[in-house]
């Protein structure tokens, strides 16, 4: 499941490089950045598009919305609740490939560097239905990996990941190389290196084809992604394993 999840992290990396160099400057996986931008478009800063910010806000609830319906129709079985999850959310990110592709804007067939003479990668409409169904499967995402709890792995978000790798150098460093709290502490702080790199990757990826190739090449490598996720997934789910059961909670 590490391994799918850390595909899924590759993939935000992805989808934000085209939300921010194609969409207008929009999130579509932190909503904490995607509320601060529509800020800045409110007050009038140039190169943000309130629009599509306020699609992918609508989004990001919906597709939360619908990971919480997942949840509860999945029970316990946390290899149901991934391939659900992974599937739904191809089938948004393959609609966004799709509106994209058809649009027969810039963004199809020009990097974003050479759209930035041509009026923009995207026109009004297709840029906030794409960001809207972009945010749609992100919210999917992030309730989904939240449901999950694999520790260090939440796919979106890396703030706490980050807080969490400050704290563990301090550990390993104070522990030494020895006794049973150091290698625990090690192992946290590789986890933690490990999803902060993989989303460096998949933002250096969407990012390098956004630029050079196209957004629509960018979005392609996202649904190609999201569907290796979905099919590892129900290989995985079909499979008896320790890991589809969720540890225990601890009691107040």
């Amino acid at each position: 499941m590490r391994g799918l999840l850390l595909l899924l992290t590759v993939v935000t990396g992805v989808v934000d490089a085209v939300s921010i160099l194609a969409l207008g400057r929009v999130f579509v996986a932190n909503m904490t950045g995607n509320v601060v931008f529509a800020a800045f478009a409110v007050v009038g800063a140039p190169g943000f598009s309130l629009t599509a910010s306020l699609f992918a806000l609508a989004g990001f609830l919906v597709g939360a919305y619908g990971g919480g319906l997942l949840i509860a129709r999945s029970g316990r079985d946390r290899g149901t609740l991934l391939r659900a999850g992974a599937a739904v959310e191809f089938g948004f990110a393959a609609v966004a490939l799709i509106i994209a592709a058809t649009s027969g804007d810039p963004g199809v067939t020009h990097g974003t560097l050479d759209s930035l003479g041509r009026g923009g990668a995207f026109g009004a409409a297709v840029t906030d239905a794409v960001a809207a169904l972009l945010a749609t499967a992100m919210g999917v995402q992030n309730a989904a990996a939240r449901k999950l709890a694999v520790p260090d792995l939440t796919t979106t978000v890396l703030t706490m990941t980050l807080t969490g790798l400050g704290t563990d150098l301090r550990a390993v460093f104070a522990r030494g190389a020895h006794g049973a709290a150091g290698v625990s502490a090690r192992a946290a702080l590789g986890r933690r290196l490990l999803a902060v790199a993989t989303m460096i990757v998949g933002a250096a990826a969407g990012a390098s084809l956004d630029l050079h190739v196209s957004p629509v090449s960018a979005l392609a490598l996202a649904a190609a992604l999201l569907a290796a996720v979905a099919v590892g997934a129900a290989i995985a789910a079909r499979r008896p394993a320790p890991w589809r059961v969720p540890p225990p909670q601890a009691k107040p």
